[in-house]
């Protein structure tokens, strides 16, 4: 793949359209669905994730073209979404942004209401627990990529998504949602 990944990189570099377009078509889900993940807005999301790719096609040159691109292309979206939320914090709070976090409509299935537990417990997340969450288990990135996306150590991504589920299953237990059987994760 990093030979593929550095062909399309190259193509890019020459402006060729289609190799522009195939690699926003090969990346944009993931970066949109982190995007969202991240930000909890729909509006925001898709703002962050045009300037993820403006940030990628002006960074491009500098990829190394002897490590995977997603990696890299995931830690410049996380570090986009982390500056949008600085931004964000220092704005008021629109009627839109309320709107797309109102809780949706109440549902007699046990396993929707565990979801939308877990997506609560999930916000409530410090942000570097929350990301190395999202990647892991939303996206499906390996420790040692995300790792390299948020440009800590693999036993530190490690440590975080153990602490991640540990403060998920709490939340969840003060929910009345899980039963404390033990100490150990379910």
């Amino acid at each position: 793949m990093p030979d593929e990944d550095a062909q399309l990189v190259q193509r890019c570099l020459r402006g060729d359209e289609r190799a522009i377009a195939a690699l926003v078509e090969r990346f944009q889900p993931a970066v949109y669905a982190l995007c969202c993940r991240l930000l909890w807005n729909s509006h925001d999301a898709e703002d962050a994730c045009q300037e993820v790719f403006l940030r990628i096609f002006r960074s491009l040159k500098r990829w190394d073209s002897t490590r995977p691109l997603k990696p890299w292309i995931m830690g410049i979206t996380v570090n986009r979404c982390r500056t949008w939320l600085a931004q964000r914090q220092r704005q008021p709070e629109l009627a839109a942004y309320l709107q797309d976090i109102a809780p949706s409509r109440e549902t007699a299935n046990d396993a929707a209401e565990l979801a939308r537990e877990i997506q609560a417990a999930v916000a409530t997340l410090r942000w570097e627990y929350r990301t190395a969450f999202v990647l892991f288990h939303e996206q499906g990135q390996a420790y040692v990529d995300i790792a390299e996306a948020m440009d800590k150590p693999p036993g530190t991504i490690k440590t975080w998504l153990h602490r991640a589920r540990l403060e998920i299953l709490e939340y969840l237990r003060q929910r009345g949602m899980v039963e404390r059987v033990g100490d150990e994760l379910p």
